[in-house]
């Protein structure tokens, strides 16, 4: 028993023949099913992966076993690994960390700023202010949309899903910066996994409130949503309540009441950065979320009030920039490093700090 809607249907185009559909697939972000099946009640014994390929015949048991390595397939609700032997009744999920979508994409020419790109990968420089993907009323103007027009996608009004090139990560919308975009299925699950040991190489630049007292240093810490704001996450003690993440940051920059600095991740959290500057009393400058879009540091008087708002008029969003971006070809294992400048936006802000700090 398979639901919803056939598995030669709902089974990812990553695992599949045809081309991947856009996912998160390197975030740690929360896992949402895409599809189940019930196993029957005369069910003989079989190898898991064996399962799932033989109801799914454009799917080899290699990637499945791929998926089940990265923790996407699930018996009864916890991961399994590829020798697992189904049982009658057993409930086998396939999870992905974002949520499915019944809807049309529709390519859009949106410009692209496409840093490097073979048959294999693309890399990509988000601006800030794109959503990386539909949903949650971001239905058109996506990252997706401007990726499905660029590789050529024909599709109709009507066309279902989301098979266009899977994005292997993301970034929040108002974060700017690299992603590198997996071009067909054997190239999503090497990325994926790469994603999965933790060795790809992100290094951002923030700005920060207040003056850090070190130049350098490591947070470590669970991180889990926010039970009473959905939409934001914490650091807990308690390493039940979320992912355990680290990020290691060093000063670039100090600027009085505000400070430069780069994030090396060493995990790949969901708000990741955010969450960890503003645990040690750091928020970045203009996160509205995290506490950043008020005056963290400096005087009472309007002048500098004012100073401060034409900073956030400035740059409109949480300063963050994915500056550099390594990772291993999937095809040639050539190791690839890519870096962009920080934008207009972020360049503006640290000069007109630059230009306040020398003034006083």
């Amino acid at each position: 028993m398979i639901s919803p809607g056939p598995v030669s249907k709902d089974f990812p185009a990553a695992l599949q023949g045809g081309r991947p559909e856009a996912a998160d697939v390197g975030g740690d972000e929360e896992m949402f099913e895409h599809f189940r099946i019930v196993a029957d009640r005369g069910q003989e014994p079989v190898r898991i992966d064996k399962f799932i390929a033989s109801h799914q015949e454009d799917t080899s048991r290699s990637r499945v076993q791929q998926a089940i390595k990265l923790g996407y397939v699930l018996v009864n609700d916890v991961p399994v690994k590829a020798n697992y032997v189904v049982r009658p009744c057993d409930v086998v999920k396939f999870v992905m960390p974002y949520e499915r979508r019944g809807m049309e994409i529709l390519p859009e020419d949106i410009p692209l700023d496409i840093v490097y790109e073979d048959e294999d990968v693309l890399v990509v420089n988000k601006p800030a202010g794109m959503v990386v993907h539909p949903g949650h009323g971001n239905y058109n103007g996506t990252l997706v949309n401007a990726l499905a027009f660029h590789l050529g996608l024909k599709q109709e009004a009507d066309a279902e899903d989301e098979r266009m090139g899977v994005l292997v990560h993301r970034i929040d919308k108002d974060t700017s910066g690299l992603l590198v975009v997996a071009k067909n299925p054997p190239a999503q699950l090497n990325l994926a996994d790469q994603f999965f040991v933790h060795s790809i190489d992100r290094i951002y630049t923030a700005v920060v409130w207040g003056n850090i007292a070190e130049d350098e240093g490591t947070i470590e810490g669970t991180i889990g949503r926010d039970p009473n704001d959905r939409l934001r996450f914490k650091v807990y003690d308690d390493p039940d309540k979320g992912k355990w993440a680290v990020t290691h940051w060093r000063v670039l920059e100090r600027y009085g009441f505000i400070t430069v600095v780069e994030c090396r991740l060493e995990t790949g959290r969901t708000h990741q950065i955010r969450v960890h500057m503003a645990s040690i009393g750091h928020p970045l400058f203009n996160d509205e979320r995290y506490g950043g879009a008020e005056i963290r540091q400096g005087t009472i008087y309007a002048k500098y009030r004012q100073f401060i708002q034409n900073c956030f008029a400035l740059c409109p969003r949480q300063a963050l920039h994915a500056r550099t971006l390594g990772f291993t070809h999937p095809r040639t294992g050539e190791r690839l490093f890519f870096e962009v400048p920080l934008p207009a936006d972020m360049s503006a802000l640290i000069e007109k700090w630059r230009a306040y700090t020398q003034s006083l």
